[in-house]
């Protein structure tokens, strides 16, 4: 009996932890597939054949499509927030560290950030996936202003990575991003207080 129940424990765990993986892993199909064609470049099926699922599998996980897209979103925003903390903490200069940043989205395998991708068709999305599309570009800014940029000069500066992002995606050439921001990752004297 005691077994029996322990075997019962071990299979619920099992399950939690196979769901957990299962969950990830549509995450991670789903943002691939949006880096490369936008919240219209994929389907549950297509996401369920890129996972090794039946698509009933996604629909458990999440509901719609707009469910989905919208998660990913969210955690695109939140790793990306915990990314640039990260560094903030080891380089203090907010100009380096987020180009840096994402200057490794542009040398990725999906060479954009699927924010940016969405961005730029926002006004066509679904309100739940435009609003995290909203709230991913709206931390950014936050942060940056948080960090010493005004307002001013932290939106000239997302929208100069945003675009340097789409340039060397549309090119196939990681090096138009690192050309795009060549002025912002100099050397600045500090200004005096």
């Amino acid at each position: 009996m005691f077994f029996a129940s322990l075997k019962a424990i071990y299979q619920q765990i099992a399950g939690k932890v196979r769901m957990s993986d299962i969950k990830t892993a549509i995450l991670n199909a789903a943002e691939r597939r949006m880096q490369f064609g936008g919240f219209a470049g994929f389907s549950f099926r297509e996401i369920a054949a890129d996972v090794g699922i039946k698509s009933s599998s996604v629909h458990y996980h999440f509901p719609t499509k707009e469910n989905l897209a919208a998660a990913v979103i969210r955690r695109w925003a939140e790793r990306t927030s915990e990314r640039i903390e990260q560094r903030l903490q080891k380089n203090p200069d907010p100009v380096s560290v987020w180009t840096s940043a994402f200057r490794g989205t542009a040398v990725s395998d999906g060479h954009i950030c699927p924010c940016t991708v969405l961005g730029a068709a926002s006004q066509d999305l679904p309100p739940e996936v435009a609003n995290e599309v909203r709230g991913f570009f709206k931390m950014c800014l936050d942060k940056l202003v948080a960090e010493g940029l005004s307002v001013n000069a932290a939106t000239g500066f997302l929208s100069t990575l945003t675009g340097a992002l789409v340039l060397a995606n549309a090119l196939g050439d990681t090096g138009a991003y690192d050309r795009a921001t060549k002025e912002l990752r100099r050397p600045r004297k500090p200004v005096p207080a």
